[in-house]
């Protein structure tokens, strides 16, 4: 369906911090915004990268909550994610077919997760709802892509919702994860994407854990 674009050369690596990866990414994506583009964030990490592009850009910037669904016994390992706004729990059909997991055998996990994606809408926008989406362009922001399991729950989500086009813009992905979600989002951004992929932190000098005080902080919402 899409493209990926982004030429950030190797010598580049590592970022800085988020902060300037978000410099960096709102200059990749001038020239593709239009007058109603909104730029959604996937919290925690995407936050602080998202709130640069939204500000060199001069649009909107809200959040759109996705949690991973892991693996039981390996929590790291994401199998699928459920998105806010969406139908249900996206899964890794391939990977739960290597792995010999049925949907049902996530049943707790799947849970749990959805308990906290309700916290967190609840402590992000305190009763507002998600911005509207219908019909605008709007630029899903993260601060990268290992597998791509929750860039892609947010993206059929935002589809459901009736999003006029669908931007994926990070500032470094896997090679696998960034051609997977091509055939998802209209487009993807993404600034480097190394033949060598282990995790997201690795490309990051500081790559900190934020708090939902952070992410507040960042919104400019009252914690």
């Amino acid at each position: 369906m899409g493209s990926v674009s982004g030429t950030l050369p190797p010598a580049a690596l590592p970022f800085a911090d988020r902060t300037a990866a978000g410099l960096l990414l709102a200059a990749a994506v001038t020239d593709i915004i239009s007058e109603r583009a909104v730029v959604l964030a996937l919290p925690r990490g995407g936050v602080p990268v998202a709130k640069e592009v939204a500000a060199a850009l001069g649009v909107p910037l809200d959040v759109i909550v996705i949690r991973k669904i892991g693996h039981p016994r390996q929590p790291e390992l994401g199998v699928g994610a459920i998105a806010e706004g969406g139908d249900g729990p996206v899964f890794d059909q391939a990977l739960l077919d290597r792995l010999r997991l049925t949907p049902d055998d996530l049943r707790n996990v799947v849970e749990a997760e959805t308990a906290e994606l309700r916290r967190r809408v609840s402590v992000y926008r305190g009763g507002r709802p998600m911005p509207p989406v219908s019909g605008k362009q709007v630029i899903v922001v993260d601060d990268g892509l290992a597998t791509g399991g929750t860039a892609r729950a947010a993206v059929r989500s935002l589809r459901a919702a009736g999003a006029g086009s669908v931007v994926l813009a990070v500032p470094v992905a896997a090679r696998s994860a960034a051609r997977a979600l091509a055939a998802e989002a209209d487009q993807v951004v993404a600034l480097a994407t190394p033949s060598r992929f282990s995790s997201v932190g690795e490309w990051y000098v500081a790559f900190g854990q934020l708090s939902d005080a952070d992410v507040l902080a960042l919104l400019g919402q009252p914690r």
